[in-house]
């Protein structure tokens, strides 16, 4: 049996969405600090940015999983998640001002909040007893390949276009 037969087409979607927003935030984390400071937050602003928004996924993760499994619909939860993170990095370019950039840092762990419990649950969904390994398994490759990827992509930006972040 090869590898794949085991991964249905959803899961493998949803790997590669998750890859590319991988890619995404994991370009955007190592200059993050470089940023905020080119655009006038201080070292604390910047700490209770992150605190902000780093709670705002872990409380919302809980929330937004169970309303998934009430409702019974996994997918609106997923795609709403993705949407708001993938809106969010845009958003925090395009409007410098301080309460913009909280806001947009906040909609995209919100989205992260929102997609996760509904997305291991879809996953859940989609793999049998005998391939929940590799439906797992593909999606955290993937995800890491995401996480992997996005630095080097960073520092390659930075090597060729140095002080471009601002």
């Amino acid at each position: 049996m090869k590898p794949l037969s085991k991964i249905s087409r959803t899961v493998i979607l949803l790997s590669i969405v998750s890859l590319f927003n991988d890619v995404a935030s994991e370009m955007l984390y190592p200059i993050m600090p470089l940023y905020l400071q080119s655009i006038g937050f201080s070292v604390l602003l910047i700490g209770i940015l992150e605190g902000i928004a780093e709670a705002t996924a872990g409380l919302s993760k809980g929330f937004f999983g169970r309303l998934s499994d009430v409702r019974g619909r996994r997918l609106p939860f997923v795609r709403l998640g993705y949407f708001l993170s993938a809106i969010s990095k845009p958003l925090m370019v395009i409007i410098t001002r301080h309460w913009w950039v909280f806001l947009a840092r906040t909609l995209d762990r919100l989205g992260k909040g929102v997609r996760t419990g509904a997305r291991d649950a879809l996953l859940s969904d989609e793999a049998t007893p005998a391939s929940k390994g590799a439906v797992f398994g593909f999606h955290r490759s993937m995800d890491t390949l995401g996480a992997a990827v996005g630095p080097v992509i960073a520092l390659l930006f930075l090597h060729f276009y140095p002080g471009a972040y601002v």
